[in-house]
């Protein structure tokens, strides 16, 4: 029996339907955090078992494992055994969604060299440098990839990283990812000490290249230093609101509206444990942090980073992510589940389910359209070009 996806019961009527279904055809949509476009349901048995040998021979390398089950789909697709990548893809209605390199020494080559070889393999994806290439992909019904780094595995050491970084593609860098680290402190640090000076100089930088200032992972104090020292629009590209839900990784209403006011973007996550409590968290819990913040920052400060679901098999998720939760910062405290799923919103083909949701709460298609994309379009013009 064939999935159907993008069919969340919001009790909409036909009319309403039809109106969602124009918008997400019509407006630009940019996933600042995209973990797709394909997920779980595409990893065959052969998939399974290559997965499992590698960690084997890995000696149970988990973090290793863990990226080569992130980049099978993609490699499949290379030899012509993954349609499902660009179809997917093509079904979520994504016109651009950011592709994850690292920034560190063992890392760099390696991420860099595989994002790029997508760019050159696919010809219908585009490297997003700047904000005319999202919508030369719009107008073209094509897709877009903006080189975004999170430094999950850790920072950069010096501003030659950045600067090669940005000749490589790199348009968005967060600042640092839970931890303390030579640029600042992160959201699950024990201390909240902000930017250092090279974490003040970095956002400098950053300015000067045209890379986009990420605060996602960034504690509360690193937050309000790079908004105040930045010239240029800084974004939280995934995260929620705590003022609808206290979580760590949430922004304050403070957080909200510094970086609103540097013109700024802050993209919803679809993390259920991000967002509210207990293990039936559905798209509306979502939809609520898009509300909250629309309203607390200003409609043109909102937007869409999902940054979930992962798209690996569940024992992957169990065995694999979940340990590496605590390695990368996460604290018992902060409640993650990598298992847990948000109803709504378990495909990237559920895409459709944010316009259909917002027509369901009377928003208007003007402030949609803003949501859907053109908020972090509008960001990117001004950081990027």
């Amino acid at each position: 029996m064939t999935e159907q996806f993008g069919t969340f019961d919001f009790g909409l009527n036909e009319a309403q339907e039809e109106r969602a279904a124009r918008l997400h055809r019509e407006c630009i949509i940019v996933d600042a955090l995209f973990q797709g476009p394909v997920g779980y349901r595409v990893f065959d048995e052969e998939m399974h078992k290559e997965l499992r040998s590698a960690l084997e021979t890995r000696d149970g390398d988990k973090l290793a494992t863990f990226a080569d089950g992130l980049m099978l789909p993609v490699r499949r697709a290379f030899e012509g055994q993954m349609d499902a990548l660009k179809d997917h893809w093509d079904a979520s209605g994504i016109t651009c969604g950011n592709r994850q390199v690292e920034l560190v020494d063992e890392q760099w080559a390696r991420t860099f060299a595989f994002m790029q070889k997508q760019f050159d393999h696919f010809p219908w994806l585009t490297k997003a440098l700047t904000a005319a290439d999202i919508r030369r992909a719009h107008e073209t019904g094509t897709h877009a990839g903006l080189m975004s780094t999170q430094v999950m595995l850790g920072p950069w050491r010096d501003f030659d990283t950045l600067l090669y970084a940005h000749d490589a593609g790199l348009r968005m860098c967060q600042l640092t990812y839970n931890n303390l680290t030579k640029v600042g402190a992160g959201c699950t640090e024990r201390t909240d000490a902000g930017l250092s000076t090279f974490g003040v100089a970095s956002v400098k930088v950053m300015n000067d290249l045209g890379i986009i200032v990420d605060t996602g992972h960034v504690g509360r104090q690193t937050t309000l230093d790079a908004c105040e020292v930045s010239k240029k629009p800084v974004v939280a590209s995934h995260t929620a609101a705590q003022g609808v839900f206290a979580h760590a990784r949430g922004k304050s209403d403070e957080e909200l509206r510094a970086i609103a006011d540097t013109g700024g973007f802050i993209g919803i996550v679809a993390v259920p444990f991000f967002l509210a409590p207990g293990s039936s968290v559905t798209i509306n819990s979502m939809l609520d942090h898009i509300e909250y913040v629309a309203e607390v920052a200003g409609i043109d400060h909102v937007g869409i980073g999902t940054d979930w679901p992962l798209q690996l098999p569940e024992w992957m998720l169990r065995d694999l992510v979940q340990p590496i939760f605590a390695e990368t910062g996460f604290r018992p405290e902060d409640g993650l589940v990598a298992t847990q799923g948000l109803i709504g919103f378990d495909d990237y083909r559920d895409f459709p389910n944010i316009p259909r949701g917002l027509v369901g709460r009377g928003w208007s298609d003007e402030d949609i359209a803003k949501v859907l994309g053109a908020n972090f379009v509008r960001v990117m013009e001004a950081v990027c070009g």
